[in-house]
């Protein structure tokens, strides 16, 4: 137990602040939508192919300005979000409309909280980085609840410490972190399954294999060619549409490298993945429909991974359950800050030896 109770403490006094920075950015952006107010954004959402088609081929007419993907709006958000690559993009409302235009992501807060959230602004390092902290975020939750069980008896709620003493602060923690543990073990456990792919293929493993997961998610074994211009956006949004009469349009992208091909993910009302993962694909030179994929057919173990990032994001559930893990993100900076504050400044004083004890070493 003692040795459990150092790493413990370590630990928190080595990475908590680390921890709390990703809870409070993860609840601002759980509320994204509330607050990134644009002209438009409170739109209600357009569904049909018909009225969708002409806008795309509107926002993609431009090779000069052409973007590599269209993010469609969709019930919470009424805007099309364009990527233009190297940080760049731009807003556009549902009749094509662009409302807003930026050529860094430092432009739009919600960009770079979310990039300092995922990546901690040092690309797949960074994420590598927060996978790591939420990894350790889980070895806390554990050894916090066995730590705690021996002193069960003297359990009592507290939301701040009585005082700002190590005592108090301890108490606190010890007490308030039980009660949070399942808040803090869900949201820690689904990022790192969002962020590192070994532990996500471990925890998988008894019901799907890595290469079972590739397989599942591959895309049809068919080269495309170059993008023609003039595309019938339109019929080919009705011909996915046609496919798949229930789902919503969530991402268009257009190839990036040669022979890739023209992908549109659809969410279907049986996903909570906010993008979807049932899929469509497009020949580049033609326009044709040559491959797509439901959801909802993908094996068990892909659709497991495929809850992680709603639950961790709260895309799903609503408020409610957006306020759930709001509760989860500021207890983490509670617990962070405190936990750091305790370890490096609320340290015990080095007992000194007595007097006499001296004397009789010389």
């Amino acid at each position: 137990m003692r040795t459990l109770d150092l790493l413990h403490r370590w630990a928190g006094g080595l990475i908590g602040l680390l921890l709390a920075l990703l809870g409070l950015t993860g609840t601002i952006l759980v509320h994204q939508d509330a607050w990134v107010m644009l002209p438009g954004a409170d739109q209600a959402l357009v569904t049909d192919a018909a009225q969708v088609g002409p806008v795309v081929a509107g926002l993609l007419a431009d090779p000069a300005s052409r973007p590599q993907s269209i993010i469609f709006a969709d019930d919470g958000f009424g805007l099309h979000r364009l990527r233009m690559g190297n940080g760049a993009g731009a807003y556009a409302d549902q009749s094509g409309g662009i409302v807003s235009r930026w050529d860094s992501e430092w432009a739009r807060p919600e960009l770079w909280l979310a990039d300092l959230h995922k990546h901690l602004l040092a690309g797949d390092v960074g994420e590598t980085i927060g996978g790591i902290a939420a990894l350790i975020g889980l070895f806390f939750i554990i050894s916090g609840i066995i730590l705690w069980w021996k002193l069960r008896f003297t359990f009592s709620f507290r939301l701040w410490p009585a005082r700002l003493s190590r005592p108090a602060i301890i108490r606190q923690h010890r007490d308030f972190g039980v009660v949070m543990a399942p808040l803090l073990f869900l949201s820690c456990l689904t990022g790192v399954m969002l962020t590192l792919p070994p532990v996500t293929n471990l925890l998988l493993s008894p019901v799907i294999s890595p290469a079972e997961r590739k397989a599942a998610m591959a895309v049809p074994a068919v080269k495309g060619g170059a993008l023609a211009p003039g595309l019938d956006w339109a019929a080919m949004l009705a011909e996915a549409q046609k496919t798949f009469p229930d789902a919503q349009f969530r991402v268009l992208t257009l190839p990036r490298r040669p022979g890739e091909l023209i992908s549109l993910r659809l969410r279907r009302p049986v996903e909570w993945l906010p993008n979807g993962r049932t899929m469509v694909w497009f020949q580049p030179e033609t326009g044709a429909m040559v491959g797509s994929r439901d959801a909802e057919t993908l094996p068990l173990g892909a659709r497991i991974f495929n809850l992680a990032y709603p639950l961790h994001a709260a895309k799903v559930g609503g408020l409610a359950f957006r306020l759930v893990m709001s509760v989860s993100g500021l207890a983490l900076v509670l617990l962070g800050t405190l936990a750091v504050w305790s370890f490096w400044f609320r340290r015990p004083a080095p007992q000194r030896a007595p007097a006499g004890r001296k004397k009789a070493a010389v």
